[in-house]
């Protein structure tokens, strides 16, 4: 927030595990969801992810690049309207690059090309429950956009869901990348704050923009 007296520093959640607050600007903020905008509308859109055991999860997903499900990836919305997933853009690459060298340093991106994105939104009562992002065959580092209403975000162990784990807060703008000794850490969204979201960006809710390198 604008009047907080002292603003939120970049912190090392964990090895690897990297909070920047307010890495998105203003504008980036707006322009990045006019584009999720636009690829949420179907074909390949927005949708509700049911998982094998009939539950469903709150939040709902949109993907680019590679179609994720529930657990696996393919190149059709195999558990939705079966359409081609929609096309990663270059620009998220660039995009995803860019944050990796921002968190962790140039070497951590050397070499990498991300071609996955998986697009999460919140609503108010949406929750996500601890994972590990754990269908890719590459180790290449996670980054996560957080746009909108903000959210508390539990950052874990890799050894399982519960504790140790930190709680850190993702406002709009921020950017979490999380990769070596922590990639596989497990994860998850306990809460979201309805309202909180900057006024001027004109999002009601939260989303999660998610880049990833597949290794296919």
């Amino acid at each position: 927030m604008e009047d907080e007296l002292f603003p939120r520093a970049c912190a090392q959640v964990a090895p690897g595990a990297v909070h920047v607050p307010g890495w998105l600007s203003a504008r980036g903020q707006s322009e990045l969801l006019d584009a999720c905008r636009t690829w949420a509308r179907p074909p390949a859109g927005l949708r509700t992810v049911r998982t094998p055991q009939g539950g469903t999860m709150t939040a709902r997903q949109v993907c680019l690049g590679w179609h994720w499900y529930p657990y696996a990836y393919a190149r059709t919305v195999v558990d939705g309207d079966h359409s081609p997933v929609k096309p990663f853009p270059a620009w998220l690459d660039e995009l995803g690059r860019r944050a990796v060298t921002d968190a962790l340093g140039p070497r951590a991106a050397d070499g990498l090309s991300y071609d996955i994105a998986l697009i999460n939104f919140y609503d108010a009562d949406a929750r996500m429950g601890m994972h590990r992002d754990a269908e890719e065959r590459s180790d290449a580092p996670v980054v996560s956009l957080s746009l909108g209403d903000t959210c508390v975000f539990r950052f874990g162990n890799t050894e399982t869901r519960t504790k140790p784990y930190t709680d850190v807060e993702l406002r709009s703008g921020d950017l979490f990348v999380f990769g070596g000794e922590s990639r596989l850490a497990y994860h998850g969204v306990p809460r979201v704050h309805p309202g909180t979201g900057p006024a001027e960006l004109g999002l009601t809710g939260r989303l999660n923009i998610t880049l990833r390198v597949g290794g296919w």
